[in-house]
């Protein structure tokens, strides 16, 4: 079973851009030995830089810090108490649950660690074909695909709203 799955819900956390992993490591000292995990989702991205290609890893929603497991009102005093985190994303009075829908696609993407791999991809036409990686199965969701970079611009729904994010794909063969 994947650390992902057995917890059914999700809620955001809102953290200054930057910081994610330092406030996730202060998180994890707070509630360790809880039932809360949490998640800083990134992706490796291909950028050239004075003509020599090189691998970076970059955070996919930044500012954000996703938790799985449930919130409470003990919880959510505890979480809005640690120092870094700005707020709880929250929906009138409690927390805000992310729907079911939106985590399935992010937790797909995710499934091998918080690090979203390359996807090699065959560009048919104006038809992509994924042949491997993380956007395998996922090919409606790709919006438009930037040869020269490398990269997929795919669309997913993240706390309520869609937004656009670039994956790494290696592009086989372009027809």
């Amino acid at each position: 079973m994947s650390h992902l799955e057995g917890k059914n819900k999700w809620y955001a956390l809102f953290v200054k851009t930057g910081e994610e992993e330092k406030v996730r490591e202060k998180l994890e000292y707070r509630f360790k030995g809880s039932e809360l995990s949490f998640i800083v989702p990134k992706r490796k991205l291909m950028e050239r830089k004075e003509g020599k290609w090189k691998e970076k890893i970059r955070t996919l929603f930044p500012g954000y810090i996703l938790v799985n497991g449930t919130i409470g009102a003990e919880e959510y005093y505890l979480l809005a108490a640690v120092p870094g985190l700005l707020k709880v994303l929250k929906n009138n009075w409690d927390p805000l649950e992310i729907p079911e829908q939106d985590m399935t696609v992010i937790k797909k993407l995710i499934c091998n660690g918080e690090t979203i791999d390359q996807s090699r991809v065959f560009i048919e036409s104006e038809k992509v074909i994924v042949i491997d990686g993380p956007l395998l199965g996922l090919e409606g969701f790709i919006h438009s695909i930037d040869k020269r970079k490398g990269r997929a611009k795919i669309q997913l729904n993240f706390a309520g709203e869609p937004r656009l994010v670039d994956l790494s794909v290696f592009i086989i063969q372009s027809v």
